[in-house]
């Protein structure tokens, strides 16, 4: 009891600190203000805009994160669609500056399938008003998680303009980290430098770290290949691709039969001793008897149902024996010529490369000004809640707020899960094991695997029910992958050869 007492004031002690750190936030000096900052404190009534398209049926609610006295944006209902949008009072210009995108989300019903990303929008000049504030509505950047079937990431997606074409095209970060897998809140953070980087942060730890103009890091890449396949070229028609024949001088063997069998009858087989010939292997029930409402007429003539021979029990077999087969010796199979290196072998024809009429060049992308920052998501899961959106133009006011606002929360929410999964006994997933199940979430989602990702996926929630089978997971999936691996250097295709222009 005493300890319970002790654990209570704890709490109230640290909801109290939270308390004074939230206002001493909001009283500092104004050179460290962010951009924007929405801590969620009022109703969102009148500051943030619910769409009016009709297939947005989820309502929006300003609601208490569970075990706290902070408010939050609060998805309340099941598989709905959900769509709201706030206009910041300036566009936020990304270009040439720091810019940091951060806020908190907390999933506590967990994720199943469903989103809980942020969408930085592009001027309304861009083709699109609150009201109708959809999926179609033009953004700048989308960050933030997303989990459903193989998909598990924290999306960071930039939608950049083409300058030659004209097109918008969606550039998503390769490889980017898994959702944290529990019911606490967690603070993600996108930060933008000048020098054309971006980190991802969870929880004030960086997770991913890429550059913007890499094709290593972007898919598509933000710069596209100065070279494209041509479309108009087409393979030869004496283009020969096989690179093994049939050796056409190899004669088949005299000797060989193609018409052996594979199996034949043993002739060294001998009956067992005792084999009960004229005994079938199944007679009639003795002790079934026809149903006083069977029809003859409707039903067919009522036969008893079988059963095993008691008599063939205790004997080596039953029925008419036969003697077993066994492989013939004398088997080949079809005869086929051995195969020989081909002297017409060209290489996998691939069309020659021509100047791509959309490629660029750039110093830095060419970020579209943020002008709003919408939420438009379906999910499956209700209780996900949104908090302190913050934009801000440097990255040490973003982890001032992380660490004044999410972490005296998310200690509170840590103690409590502990001493919940001590009352009932659960050691929950230990550290290690969250680590072990953040690689495996990654490893599905490598493009080489993407064949086998379910499976991989199937597995991994298996063992986040079951912790005890954890190793047993990690070992299966290790030999899934080195599996593939092996398959793809030692029996891959051979490289494509492109036709000499």
């Amino acid at each position: 009891m005493e300890k319970r007492l002790k654990g209570f004031k704890l709490l109230q002690l640290v909801a109290l600190l939270l308390v004074a750190a939230r206002f001493s936030i909001q009283i500092s000096a104004s050179d460290s203000d962010p951009i924007f900052f929405e801590p969620f404190n009022e109703s969102f009534g009148g500051r943030w805009v619910v769409s009016e398209k009709e297939e947005y049926k989820g309502i929006w609610q300003h609601a208490k994160s569970d075990g706290h006295d902070d408010y939050g944006l609060l998805v309340g209902e099941k598989a709905k669609k959900y769509a709201i949008v706030k206009e910041l009072d300036d566009p936020v210009h990304v270009k040439g500056k720091p810019v940091v995108l951060q806020y908190e989300v907390r999933l506590q019903n967990g994720l199943e399938c469903g989103g809980a990303y942020l969408k930085y929008l592009r001027p309304q000049e861009a083709g699109w008003t609150s009201k109708e504030f959809d999926n179609e509505s033009p953004y700048t950047i989308m960050f933030g998680p997303d989990k459903c079937g193989s998909t598990n990431k924290v999306h960071f997606i930039l939608n950049h303009k083409n300058p030659k074409s004209g097109k918008y095209i969606e550039h998503h970060l390769k490889y980017p980290p898994s959702i944290p897998s529990d019911k606490l809140s967690h603070v993600y953070s996108a930060i933008l430098t000048p020098d054309n980087e971006l980190r991802i942060l969870i929880d004030g730890e960086e997770k991913k770290k890429a550059k913007f103009l890499s094709a290593e890091d972007f898919d598509p890449a933000i710069i596209p290949p100065k070279t494209i396949p041509d479309p108009d070229d087409k393979k030869p028609e004496d283009w020969d691709e096989r690179a093994k024949i049939p050796d056409p001088s190899a004669v088949k063997p005299d000797d060989w039969d193609e018409d052996a069998p594979m199996e034949i009858e043993d002739e060294d087989a001998v009956k067992p001793e005792g084999w009960l010939d004229d005994e079938p292997e199944e007679i009639d029930d003795p002790n079934a008897t026809k149903p006083e409402d069977w029809d003859d007429e409707e039903d067919g003539e009522w036969e008893a149902p079988k059963i095993e021979n008691p008599k063939c029990e205790t004997a080596p077999g039953c029925g008419e024996w036969k003697r077993p087969m066994k492989r013939n010796p004398a088997y080949k199979g079809k005869w086929h010529a051995p195969l020989i290196d081909n002297p017409n072998y060209k290489g996998i024809w691939k069309p020659r490369e021509i100047p791509n009429p959309d490629y660029f060049e750039l110093e830095t992308p060419d970020f579209e000004p943020i002008a709003a920052i919408g939420i438009e998501i379906w999910t499956m899961q209700d209780g996900i809640l949104f908090d302190n959106m913050l934009i801000a133009d440097d990255e040490k006011i973003a982890e001032a707020y992380r660490k004044a606002l999410w972490k005296p929360k998310f200690e509170v929410e840590k103690e409590k899960q502990k001493a919940e999964e001590a009352a009932t006994g659960q050691d929950g997933l230990s550290g290690i094991q969250k680590k072990i199940f953040d690689l495996l979430y990654r490893i599905a989602d490598v493009p080489f695997l993407e064949a086998y990702s379910p499976k991989i996926l199937e597995l991994i929630e298996k063992a986040e029910t079951q912790p005890n089978l954890t190793i047993g997971i990690l070992v299966s999936v290790i030999v899934v992958v080195f599996t593939i691996f092996f398959k793809i250097v030692f029996g891959g295709k051979k490289a494509a050869v492109m036709q000499p222009g």
